[in-house]
Formats: structure tokens, sequence, C-alpha cells
């Protein structure tokens, strides 16, 4: 009996993370359709730039979640929330690659072609896409099987985590004109979660038995 409602709960868990995670979109979604639908300023006056901010920033939130799931798994003694690291993961995975198709879809309009010049020109363009680039493999390989395939270099691929999460900031960085308030605040998020795994690796060398030769 308490396997059976260990696994009910996960699964319930599991679905309230995957409608948190897709509550945003749904909310733009309708948005979008209330906006070409009745010509309505649900998303303000540039509406394709509200879209790429929304989806961009959700993006980097739920990044910062995944992120945030080893330090406070440690933090609680609770090893059930690596279950929930790999989803957050995907989401943040599938929220990139949404923002990136509204840049290409409702920003250049078709002339797909121009990403390349506005990735050569714009440095808020370059260090969004290598995040995306970056991401991409992390997710191909998120599989059990790519797991089992990869072994030990599946760890040392998804390292790669930290790289993506320090070029999504510096990319909302470079976007925002004036006030950076917020992508200061995700900056200081994404140093502290850094900082405590550099903090664990750093006592977990010093813990090691010395070797005498």
């Amino acid at each position: 009996m308490p396997p059976r409602k260990t696994a009910t709960s996960i699964i319930a868990a599991k679905t309230l993370v995957h409608a948190l995670a897709l509550t945003p979109l749904a909310i733009l979604a309708w948005q979008f359709w209330d906006v070409y639908s009745t010509n309505s300023d649900a998303l303000g006056a540039d509406p394709v730039a509200e879209i790429e901010h929304r989806l961009g920033l959700w993006a980097l939130r739920l990044l910062m979640v995944a992120l945030a799931i080893t330090p406070l798994r440690q933090l609680t003694g609770k090893p059930v929330l690596v279950r929930f690291r790999r989803m957050l993961g995907l989401y943040a995975f599938a929220y990139a690659c949404l923002h990136f198709s509204a840049y290409l879809i409702l920003d250049l309009r078709g002339y797909w072609t121009q990403i390349f010049e506005d990735i050569a020109k714009r440095p808020y363009i370059t260090v969004g896409f290598a995040a995306w680039l970056l991401l991409l493999p992390l997710a191909i390989t998120s599989t059990q099987g790519w797991i089992r395939r990869l072994g030990r270099n599946w760890g040392r691929l998804h390292k790669l985590v930290y790289a993506v999460g320090v070029l999504a900031v510096l990319h909302f960085w470079w976007l925002v004109k004036s006030d950076i308030r917020e992508p200061a605040l995700y900056a200081a998020i994404l140093a502290a979660l850094l900082g405590w795994r550099a903090w664990k690796w750093l006592a977990k060398r010093r813990a090691m038995p010395v070797r005498v030769a």
C-alpha cells in the first residue's frame, strides 16, 4: 500500500507541475486569439514584442526552477524532487523553442535568412541563439535510453546547462535597453544557484582523504 500511495502522490504532483507550466502558454494563447479576433489590446501596443518577451521570460524562469531542484533536494533531504528536474528542463526548452519560433515567424515574417545577419550583428541575439543551441542536445539526450548510452558522459554533457543559464541571463540583460532590475534579479538568482554548486563541490573536495604516495 505505501508504494502505491507514493506513486499516486508523484502522479498528482507531476500533473500539477504540468498544469502550472502550461498555464502561461494557455493565457498567452487566449490573449493572442483575443487580439487576432477582436483587435483588442490584450497584448499591449506591440503584441509581437510582448509574445516574444513572455515566452522567453518563462523559458528563463523554468530554467531557474530546474536549476534550483538540486539545491532544494540537498537542503530538504527529499530525493523525490529530482523526478521533476527533467520535466522542468524540457518545459524550459519548449518555451525557448516557442520564443525562437515567435521571433522567426512573427518578427522576421518569413525572411528567415535574416537571422544569420542578426546573429552576427546583434550580441543579444548571438548569445540567445547560443543558449538555444546548447539546450538542444540536452533536450535530445534527456531520455532514459540516452542516459544508458552515454553513461558517465551524460552527466558531463548536461553540465552545459550552467552555460545555458549564463547565456540566457546575458541575453535578457543585453536585450533590456534601460531598466535592468529584472535581468539583474535573474542574474542574482543564477549566481546563488551556481555559487551553491561551487561551494558543495569545494566542500566535497576538501572532505576527500589525502592520498599518501
